[in-house]
This record gives C-alpha cells, structure tokens and sequence, in this order.
C-alpha cells in the first residue's frame, strides 16, 4: 500500500504567527526552522514513497523549498491541516492509498510512531483514520497541568474503548484524577499525538463536512471524523525514553530545545 506524508504548515495562527519559521537550536548548537524539523522528521519515516509540505503562504514555501523539501500548494481557505491534507492528495492526483497527516508542529515525532500508525490502520479494517497515543508518564501529565493552571493550552489527551477506537479527544485533561505522580511513574492519561494516517475515502469525505459543535469548541479537527460516525483507531506508541512535546505556544520553544539537548538531537 503506498504511503504519502503530507506536512500542513500554515503562517497565520491565532496562537502563534510564523510558527512554522521559528528556528529551534538542538544539541550541536545548530539552528533549525520548525518546518525543516518537521522535514527532517517525515523523511526518516521508513515505508513512505513520497513527503510534501504543503502550504498557503509564499513565506513557507520559499524557505521549504531552499532546505530541498517538495511543496505543493492549497488554498488559504483551509480550515486546518485535514483539509489541507486532502487538497493536497488532490492535487497530486489521489493516487496514494495511505495519507499522513504529520503536522508541522510536532519535530520530535519519532519515525516509529508514524511506522506504528501506518501499520495499524492497514492491519484493522474497520478503521477509516489512525492516531497515536502515548502514555502520559507523570513528568508529561504535569506539564499538561501546569500549562492549564497557567491558562495555557497545551497537549491534547484521548480517551478510547477496549479496542481502541476513540471516545473522545479534549485539550483538557481527561479522565480525570486527584491522584499525583512521580516524574517517571506511568498514568492513565494519554496524550494525543498530532499525527494521522486516513484512508482516502474518509479524507475525501472530510472537507465536505461541516464542523459539529464538538470540533467548534475543542478546535480538535479530528473530531469532525467521530461526529460524523466514523472510526478513529488510537494506536498506542511505546516513547522509548525519549521526550515528545508540541509546539503550540512560544512558550513552548525553550521546552522543546531542552528536550533535544536532553535526547542529543542535533
């Protein structure tokens, strides 16, 4: 089955304009954009015959361009990166029978976690879309309470059934639990990563939809899919030690050049 990885970027943000530009130093001293981060990331993905960035604005295009990325451009009508995901398909002749959807804010997605969902959506057929979950250890649960005390939207966290279709997805932290963890210890939170494999048929179904209130007051694309009855496979990820967080706030910069000091990534 083919896989196509499409990395969404757009400059305007409500949270965070020119996100996709800002650069990010890792361990070596060496500066890197977010975009190029996320590059890097897709590329080391093994299994996957084509990578595109995919984006509205000149700016993005340029600079992905200059670093050797292939770029493909949408319309800025889009309202998140699961439409512009299927412009993109679109565009480049729907021929793929996997799309990932390996957003532009996530460099430190290891390559196994998009590995992991690929395989998982091809091994159920049930499912019409993939994520995946890691299990929040309570370094990452704290961090996820600390930015909602500070008022902060941080990481997004997932709920799922026995077999692991999803319940729901919320940036608050859910399920809830008075109970306090340890900085390694294991929780029973998991945070969502911002990473998703569809079946075509789905994704070509999605920018026909409108969005349902759940969508409108999470801001969470992928709800869209569960408010319209359609399957969504949490595909729980092993982290292997190393740390994952998104970008979603300035503030997030420094938490994430720590990170890659940490983990030596250059």
């Amino acid at each position: 089955m083919s896989v196509l990885i499409v990395i969404p970027a757009r400059y305007e943000s409500s949270r965070y304009p020119g996100k996709p530009l800002v650069e990010l130093t890792g361990a070596t001293g060496l500066s890197k954009s977010l975009i190029q981060r996320s590059w890097d990331a897709a590329r080391a993905v093994k299994g996957v015959d084509r990578v595109v960035v995919a984006t509205d604005d000149s700016r993005i295009s340029e600079a992905a361009s200059a670093f050797g990325a292939d770029v493909v451009m949408t319309s800025s009508e889009c309202e998140n990166g699961t439409e512009r995901c299927a412009e993109a398909f679109d565009n480049l002749g729907g021929e793929f029978d996997i799309v990932v959807n390996l957003q532009g804010d996530a460099p430190l997605t290891p390559a196994w976690f998009v590995e992991d969902l690929v395989q998982g959506l091809r091994s159920d057929p049930m499912a019409e879309v993939a994520t995946p979950v890691l299990r929040c250890d309570g370094r990452a649960l704290n961090g996820f309470l600390n930015d909602r005390k500070a008022g902060r939207v941080g990481g997004t966290t997932a709920v799922f059934t026995k077999d692991r279709y999803a319940l729901y997805f919320s940036k608050e932290v859910v399920p809830f639990t008075s109970q306090t963890f340890a900085d390694g210890s294991k929780t029973p939170v998991f945070h969502h990563v911002g990473v998703y494999a569809y079946r075509p048929s789905a994704l070509g179904a999605y920018p026909r939809w409108k969005a349902g209130p759940l969508e409108q007051l999470e801001g969470l694309e992928q709800l869209r899919f569960m408010e319209h009855g359609r399957q969504v496979l949490c595909v729980e990820v092993d982290s292997k030690g190393r740390q994952f967080w998104e970008l979603n706030n300035p503030e997030d910069v420094p938490r994430i050049e720590a990170m890659m000091v940490e983990m030596g990534t250059a």
